[in-house]
């Protein structure tokens, strides 16, 4: 397939920036800093956790990537996705499945206020191994430096506010958080459906193949982190978490940086855009199976 842009204006990416913005404050409304003090106190679960999402991921797409008939710029748009933080629904579905809850928002809340620095530095890392992603992304000219300006300011910035405004205001946080969280995966939605409609020829040139290369990508991720933390002989409630924070990766951002740094790439936008929706419904049915298995008895 020829490769494409997705029509998009200036406004049109302040309004995403300030959707990624606005969910992260929410994010930050429900972490207290003792969640990064349980660091310490699990460190083989932690391990598990961020092993899983920052290493076995990324390996595992480019496994993928090796294998499929993918053109380069899904192949792109499936290692940006990798590279991601978890998200802000793992803690919803860690919930759902009986898994380690406070292990889901620690692991949430730590990679979270480490993207800005890990997810541009682990894609440039790992689209080095296979020399045609290397290529492909000098291409595009990316400025290390911008990137992670950038992902401070919609990351990093709305974090310490929004941790900031825990920790002084914790009731009026705890009230505000819910409303946030939905409204802002409104929000994203919204943005989603509005850019595939003014987009439709574009989209809709991609949407059969990546329907398949998203499934099987997810799919796989959430298994890979489930069966990863059960190798290493975790608890059952810690092998669900680890899969779920593994397989609900923050297709915002990662939308976001394919719009500012790949000039609005239609395949990895629609590999972005795909999983964003994919994941809450694999999600939803793998924490629902999850569920109906009962936690053995420690």
């Amino acid at each position: 397939m020829p490769e494409t842009t997705i029509q998009f204006s200036e406004e049109s990416l302040l309004i995403l920036n300030v959707c990624l913005a606005v969910i992260m404050f929410g994010v930050a409304l429900e972490i207290r800093w003792v969640h990064f003090t349980q660091l310490a106190n699990n460190k083989k679960a932690i391990a598990t956790g961020l092993l899983s999402q920052f290493v076995v991921l990324p390996l595992l797409t480019l496994g993928l990537i090796s294998i499929l008939p993918v053109e380069p710029g899904m192949a792109l748009g499936m290692l940006l996705v990798a590279c991601c933080p978890g998200g802000n629904v793992s803690n919803f579905f860690s919930q759902l499945a009986r898994g380690h809850v406070a292990l889901s928002v620690t692991l949430t809340a730590f990679s979270s206020l480490a993207a800005f620095f890990i997810t541009p530095v682990s894609f440039m890392l790992w689209s080095k191994v296979v020399p045609l992603l290397a290529t492909e992304v000098t291409t595009f000219e990316i400025d290390l430096a911008s990137l992670l300006l950038n992902m401070a300011a919609i990351l990093l910035l709305p974090l310490v506010v929004g941790m900031s405004v825990a920790t002084h205001f914790p009731k009026q946080a705890g009230k505000l958080a819910g409303s946030v969280r939905l409204a802002s995966m409104f929000m994203l939605i919204g943005f989603i459906v509005a850019a595939v409609v003014n987009n439709q020829a574009a989209f809709t040139m991609y949407l059969r193949q990546v329907f398949w290369v998203v499934l099987l990508h997810n799919g796989l991720a959430l298994l890979a982190g489930y069966y990863f933390s059960r190798a290493l002989k975790n608890e059952e409630s810690v092998n669900r978490t680890v899969a779920i924070e593994t397989g609900i990766q923050n297709s915002g951002l990662a939308l976001i940086l394919i719009f500012t740094f790949f000039n609005g790439n239609t395949a990895m936008a629609v590999i972005a855009a795909w999983w964003g929706v994919w994941h809450l419904i694999s999600g939803f049915v793998f924490a629902s199976f999850l569920r109906s298995k009962k936690l053995p008895a420690s």
